[in-house]
């Protein structure tokens, strides 16, 4: 399991080495037109291959162009992760773009549509019924007594 350990801290260093990368290293215009961030890497068990997910925050046509411009620069981080990690073998990086960010927000856009239209039709939110929470917090009540006579029977100070 050693052997795994070592790839996930690889591709920490990765991660951190190509954000930095990003920030002040490549030059190239096309990857400045839209905010990028490295999501996360992900390195081969054999070290031969890297994926590198980006987040490009922007329209379409700046993500197309940020990922034109990485796979475009790919040999320049290559070449620099080996002068920065001194490793016996640089991976081959690839660049992908991560869409989960994109994911979650639509989904909580869809949530947030439902919500309102459950609101629209006066539905009660579910689990809002008062008398639970209630009855909750008298068995919050119960349970912290039991507690202190525990504590009182184990210290007998």
């Amino acid at each position: 399991m050693a052997q795994g350990r070592r790839v996930e801290r690889i591709a920490a260093l990765i991660r951190r080495e190509v954000s930095e990368l990003l920030r002040s290293g490549i030059k190239d215009e096309r990857i400045h037109s839209g905010l990028v961030s490295v999501t996360h890497a992900e390195v081969a068990g054999d070290l031969q291959h890297c994926r590198v997910f980006v987040s490009v925050l922007g329209s379409e046509d700046d993500r197309n162009q940020v990922l034109e411009g990485l796979k475009a620069a790919a040999p320049y981080v290559k070449g620099e992760l080996g002068r920065r990690l001194r490793l016996r073998r640089t991976p081959e990086v690839a660049f992908q773009l991560d869409r989960g960010l994109e994911r979650g927000t639509s989904v909580l856009e869809l949530l947030h549509r439902l919500e309102e239209k459950r609101q629209e039709r006066g539905e009660p939110a579910p689990g809002a019924s008062g008398d639970a929470m209630e009855a909750d917090t008298d068995d919050n009540d119960d349970n912290d007594t039991d507690d202190d006579n525990d504590a009182s029977r184990r210290d007998p100070a």
